[in-house]
């Protein structure tokens, strides 16, 4: 009698799995040398779905619900080793349970600025970061290509490896938009749907869906953000370069300011500093504006229509000035090369 009760409790007649705590992705039940009873029953709650391996090979998928294992509800063991009986005896196989829920809150970022193509700023390194949710979908293909035999699966095991797919089609998703920087970080939702769209397959290769995924914030490194503010400063004062140059010296006076405040070199010498930086803001000013204007200046006024009072310093100066505008991005090159005609014109 106590042999009987000994066989007895080596049989499972009940299969399921009550997940606790979060992070566990698959779980394969502890078998343990124990057989499942004939006739047993299979538990799968919502939230999760159940698979059947015997001897390496995937024999059923199940999803919610209760099962009695019998020849009717798993035909595909019939065929596989050690089947003749039909079921007359218990029998072994490993079940596994996955979790099917969403996973929340993963969370993504580039650790390093990442170097895109931009239709306004040609090549631009910017840094974004944001978090995404997903869930196991196809638990067969996630069983043979990531969790496999393993006793568990935790969320934790898999974060860097979805982190850096997430990282990885971050240009391509941007490119596939088409959306210039300044409309990305302007409508990070578009941004978010542009790149959930281009990690939808890389998810689907292993088992998983992709449910939502946000974008945070886009931003630009320090030096690139100066560029922008200069542009952003540029576009205030339209194409008057006289304006520009004026913006840039009323930029330039705090730092004078500043300077004279530390101490550095004394009221007199910071005095002669800040004339000298007006002064050439203004001598720039009038070079640039004259060349800018071009024709539009001599039609006002003929006597400056004569070559007279060109030199060809004055041109070269301007045409550097043009040519660190054209490298900061404040100038296209369509721009600096019609600009650039027009003063060679004027040494003619």
């Amino acid at each position: 009698m106590a042999l009987m009760d000994f066989i007895k409790k080596q049989f499972i007649d009940i299969l399921e799995w009550t997940e606790e705590g979060d992070g566990t992705l698959a779980w394969r039940y502890p078998m343990a040398g124990m057989e499942i009873q004939n006739g047993g029953t299979l538990v799968v709650r919502e939230s999760q779905m159940a698979v059947f391996v015997n001897e390496g090979q995937v024999a059923d998928v199940f999803g919610p619900g209760t099962y009695q294992l019998t020849t009717q509800t798993l035909p595909v063991l019939t065929y596989l080793k050690n089947w003749d009986k039909l079921f007359q005896s218990p029998f072994k196989s490993d079940v596994y349970f996955f979790s099917t829920r969403q996973q929340i809150d993963q969370k993504w970022g580039t650790p390093q600025p990442i170097t895109i193509r931009d239709k306004d700023f040609g090549a631009v390194r910017l840094r974004a970061f944001g978090n995404y949710a997903y869930r196991i979908a196809d638990p067969k293909l996630f069983h043979t290509e990531i969790s496999g035999t393993r006793d568990s699966y935790p969320v934790a095991d898999l974060e860097g490896q979805l982190r850096g797919l997430v990282l990885q089609n971050i240009s391509n998703a941007i490119a596939g938009s088409g959306l210039p920087f300044l409309d990305l970080a302007a409508n990070q939702v578009m941004f978010a749907d542009a790149l959930a769209k281009e990690l939808a397959p890389v998810f689907a290769k292993i088992g998983l869906v992709i449910e939502s995924l946000t974008v945070q914030n886009v931003s630009l490194p320090e030096e690139l953000q100066k560029v922008l503010d200069q542009k952003i400063g540029m576009g205030m004062v339209g194409n008057d370069m006289g304006k520009f140059m004026q913006y840039q010296t009323a930029q330039a006076i705090p730092k004078f300011a500043e300077g004279a405040g530390n101490g550095g070199g004394g009221i007199a010498g910071d005095a002669m500093g800040l004339g000298a930086g007006v002064a050439l803001g203004q001598v720039l000013a009038q070079n640039l504006q004259a060349g800018l204007q071009g024709g539009g200046a001599a039609a006002q006024t003929p006597a400056a229509a004569a070559p007279v009072g060109v030199k060809p310093e004055d041109v070269m100066a301007t045409l550097e000035k043009l040519g660190e505008l054209k490298a900061k991005g404040i100038l296209t090159q369509e721009e600096f090369d019609a600009k650039k005609a027009e003063l060679l014109k004027k040494l003619v």
